[in-house]
């Protein structure tokens, strides 16, 4: 697959099934996010892969965030189930990499930010091409105080999101883009 082939037919994939994905895969997808440019050559990422039960800190992580809304009425069973319902996210795929933006006082946050989110999508078009099936998750969750002590991230780190990864278990969804000519100023000298 050439590379103009997967930005074009890359697509988020929400459902994908619960087989194992063999680690040399997931290594392949961390190898090439570390490829992604970075200002002044700071490589302002971190990642956290969860499989199996590790998935338990990020759904811990959305349970305690959802619950946090609540009011005080939800006891007994029904807490469980409001729980569980939230924890439960952590587990649409087999595979969930958590990554963090690391950003340092040599860089401006802004670039450091930047690159990933560059890492992200380096990732994302790996997944592509090997075959699997990924999606990259944010939402308010994601940059709540809760999630980022649930990880240990230090003063400074930031999440830039989830990217569930597995194999693919729906059909590639079709796309369209507006033209680049629409969203485009040429400024000619």
């Amino acid at each position: 697959m050439n590379i103009k082939e997967a930005i074009q037919n890359r697509r988020s994939i929400g459902k994908v099934k619960p087989d194992a994905v063999d680690t040399k895969l997931i290594e392949e997808l961390l190898e090439a996010a570390t490829w992604a440019p970075n200002h002044k050559k700071t490589e302002p990422w971190r990642f956290f892969v969860m499989t199996g039960e590790g998935r338990n800190v990020l759904g811990q992580a959305y349970a305690d965030i959802a619950y946090e809304g609540q009011d005080d009425e939800l006891v007994g069973e029904q807490l469980d189930q409001f729980r569980a319902k939230h924890a439960q996210k952590a587990f649409r795929s087999p595979v969930v990499i958590a990554i963090a933006a690391t950003p340092t006082a040599n860089a401006a946050w802004i670039e450091e930010m930047a690159a990933a989110h560059a890492a992200v999508q380096n990732m994302l078009l790996t997944a592509h091409s090997l075959g699997l099936g990924a999606v990259w998750r944010t939402g308010d969750p994601t940059y709540h105080d809760k999630m980022s002590a649930a990880f240990g991230l230090n003063e400074g780190e930031q999440f830039v999101g989830f990217v569930y990864v597995g194999y693919p278990d729906m059909d590639q969804p079709l796309a369209k883009r507006v033209s680049f000519a629409d969203k485009t100023v040429w400024l000619d000298a």
